[in-house]
């Protein structure tokens, strides 16, 4: 269903984390040529050792929080492949903490991560599309934490908001050009290293989900390969939430009857 994503040239940023790592491991199933970044270089080495990298394909490791950074990788892109086809700026980062107790440093690095260097990346890697006639698919990675906030991790609530915002923003901007650009929104999902949560946490997240489980890899493939291929070539400015209803409400209830029936 999916075979005109083989021989395309995709970008993914945050390629090492949880939800990156399975976006590559689908994209290159699905055959196609990958440029990845991270700021964790030798995860983004052993990634690419694993899946035994070639060919057109290419790791950067690249700081997201500086322009210089993004802009060199982006530079890279263009030297090896003239454009890109996809790209899903995926990276973002998802760190804990009460408004009251949170440092103005830390709210830049959360916005600088997760809407700032989508932006960017976007612009430059878009302006390649532009130049080169590519009809390319960009991919944000957001969340249901975009339209549900939750205490502790309101700047990432906001900037997933900001981020959703962005993506129709870009995609009125670049229909003319024949780019899309859509906004995915996987769910609960364990096991990061940036942003590390606890087993009692992780157990109360996955029992409010109506689905009854967390997100797997199939989940978020599947999503990710219809936004980039031609199956949604009529689909711009549009957001694509697999989360097993997480977003829409919680199964918690405060009453003494705790079930249907």
């Amino acid at each position: 269903m999916f075979d005109d994503i083989k021989g395309k040239r995709a970008i993914v940023t945050g390629a090492a984390g949880v939800i990156g790592r399975w976006i590559v491991e689908t994209l290159h199933e699905a055959g196609a040529a990958l440029a990845l970044t991270d700021a964790r270089g030798a995860d983004l080495d052993a990634l690419a050792s694993e899946l035994k990298l070639g060919g057109d394909s290419f790791v950067k490791t690249a700081d997201l929080t500086d322009e210089t950074s993004i802009k060199a990788f982006a530079d890279e892109v263009g030297r090896r492949w003239g454009s890109a086809d996809i790209l899903v700026n995926n990276a973002g980062i998802y760190p804990s903490g009460f408004l009251l107790d949170l440092s103005t440093e830390e709210f830049d690095r959360i916005f600088s991560i997760n809407l700032r260097a989508p932006f960017i990346l976007t612009r430059e890697i878009a302006t390649q599309m532009v130049r080169k006639k590519v009809k390319g698919s960009i991919i944000n990675i957001s969340s249901g934490a975009s339209r549900k906030m939750r205490r502790t991790v309101v700047p990432y609530c906001t900037s997933k908001t900001a981020l959703d915002r962005l993506t129709k923003g870009f995609g009125v901007e670049l229909a003319e050009f024949g780019i899309r650009v859509n906004a995915l929104e996987p769910g609960f999902a364990a096991g990061s290293k940036v942003s590390d949560l606890t087993d009692a946490h992780i157990a109360s997240t996955i029992a409010q989900i109506p689905l009854g489980r967390g997100t797997s890899r199939a989940d978020v493939g599947n999503g990710l390969l219809y936004l980039a291929s031609d199956a949604s070539a009529y689909v711009t400015g549009a957001t694509l939430t697999i989360d097993g209803g997480n977003s829409i409400g919680s199964l918690a209830v405060h009453q003494d009857k705790k079930h249907p029936l």
